[in-house]
Parts: structure tokens; sequence; C-alpha cells
């Protein structure tokens, strides 16, 4: 799925092909989860092939290195070329990019000087899928922000998102909404979450989040709308009251929520701001333009 006999990726400075790519069995990463990564996507746009918003992926990939005491030993505008060199010479153009660091040999609970930079590419659809999908409220929580750093994208904080999406689809859901230590709501394992109420989106504020790329671009798209967004905290029973919801994120894009713990949201998609939100977005990024997205 994946990768091939002839996919290419670029490892610790040098391109070679997947298949012959190997990491140690020792490495911090695998047995501690000390790493961080990025989701970023390319697309094929009239201006050719683009990836986008590579400088504020690769500026978090940095931010998460440094709050995991990992020296990262690429600039992001080094990063960003690298990328474009995976995409040709794989002939990619509609791609899912992940970027890789992971740390040597060390059974210590100590950073470790060794350090690799894996990036990866292949031809993925959207992670959700393009249906209205139906959430469930996880019984599992987001981490308490004081017992990691919940804005950093570290790979050992994502065994909290498989646990999530494996209880809601273990019960007929599409995947899951978790809340925060308060019980207010947060994030899904894999995205953002906003919901629509007489027009208005409402979202939760940074600190018990990731702060999302995507979620970044529809505070973006909303202000170009003249749509109102809101940040604060909420329970579960106010979606109740909704009037629609969407995810948001690098893999899902953005899709619509057609129920919340079987309550159906009452208004048509189709007549929502919501969905022109994910109108927007996909111009936004087919067309590499921020004016006249809606158009």
């Amino acid at each position: 799925m994946y990768y091939n006999e002839e996919t290419v990726v670029f490892l610790n400075g040098e391109f070679l092909k997947a298949k012959d790519a190997v990491a140690g069995v020792y490495n911090q990463t695998m047995h501690y989860g000390n790493g961080v990564f990025e989701g970023i996507r390319s697309y094929d746009t009239p201006d050719g092939t683009r990836i986008f918003k590579a400088k504020e992926h690769y500026d978090r990939l940095h931010y998460s290195a440094k709050m995991m005491h990992i020296e990262l030993p690429y600039t992001s505008e080094e990063l960003e070329k690298i990328t474009y060199q995976v995409l040709e010479k794989n002939d990619l153009k509609d791609a899912y990019i992940r970027p890789l660091v992971y740390l040597g040999e060390n059974m210590s609970l100590t950073p470790t000087n060794e350090v690799h930079v894996l990036i990866a590419a292949w031809s993925w659809g959207k992670y959700l899928g393009d249906n209205m999908l139906n959430v469930m409220l996880s019984s599992y929580q987001r981490p308490n922000p004081k017992s990691c750093h919940v804005q950093a994208k570290v790979v050992g904080h994502y065994t909290n998102s498989i646990l999530a999406t494996t209880e809601a689809k273990s019960k007929g859901f599409d995947e899951a909404l978790l809340t925060d230590m308060n019980g207010n709501i947060a994030e899904g394992p894999g995205a953002n979450f906003f919901f629509e109420k007489e027009g208005k989106l409402t979202t939760a504020p940074l600190g018990n989040i990731l702060s999302g790329i995507t979620r970044a671009t529809v505070f973006e798209l909303a202000k170009a709308l003249n749509i109102e967004v809101e940040e604060r905290f909420f329970k579960p029973e106010e979606i109740l009251t909704a009037d629609a919801a969407f995810f948001c994120g690098t893999a899902a894009e953005v899709i619509g929520i057609k129920k919340f713990n079987n309550y159906e949201f009452p208004m048509k998609w189709e007549d929502t701001n919501s969905q022109l939100i994910q109108r927007a977005y996909k111009r936004r990024v087919s067309t590499n333009e921020y004016i006249n997205v809606y158009l």
C-alpha cells in the first residue's frame, strides 16, 4: 500500500529504495515512542505540484523536535526542497508525505544525539473517506498537557489515538471524539473538531489539542467567507444542539459529520457554512491561492 519495489525515500542524507531502508531494532523511538513526525499533502495544481503549507509543517516539526530534546539536522527550507525531490523521484503529484524523525540506539530514558530523518510519500485518499461520518464520544481522554507536550506531534502520543479509534470502530462508529481532562470536547484521534450553530463555527481553544495546520486554514477561509469562528471550551452535551459539525486535518482534509452519539445533525450539509468551508478548502489546496476561495 505504501511502497513497491521502485519506491524511493530520503533517509539520512541520501535517496534509496524503500525496500532497502533499515532501522536498528534498539532505537529509542520504537521502544519508548520518543520521535516526532508530520503529515503533509501535495496537490497537482495549475502551477504544478505544490506542497500545501510546507513551511508551516516543517516549522512545527522543528517545534516538536525541540520539545522532545531532539536536534533536527535540517532547516525547514532544506526539508521542503528534499520533499519535492522525493515527489519527483516517485512521479507523485497528489500525495501524502510522511517525514519521520527517529532516534538511535538508546535504552535509557534520556535524549540521544543519534538522529535519523526519513521522508516518504505515497498516494493516499482521504483518511476518513468522502462520506459523512458517524462519530461517538470516546471513553478515552486526550493526555493532560502537564504530562506531555500536547501541541507537539510526537510518535508516542498516537497510542491514545489508536485506542480511541479502535474503540469507536468496534462499536460500529466511523471515528471517535475525545474530551480533555476536564470533560470539555478536545479533538478527534487525528483531526480537529468544529461544530456549527446558527451559522457560527465553534472549536476548542489551543492548550489541550494539537495546533492543526488545517485548523488554522479553516480560520483563514472563514475570515474570507465572513463566517464567525469562536474558540472556547464546551461540553459534549452542547454538540447535541448543533446544526452541523466536521473534522479537519491534513490526512482527512475537511469531512462532515452526520451523527454524534446517534444524534443526527438536523441541517442539510449542502446548506451549511461547514460545507462552504469544505468546498473552499478543496479549492484552496488545488489552486494554491488564498483569494476567491468560494467561487
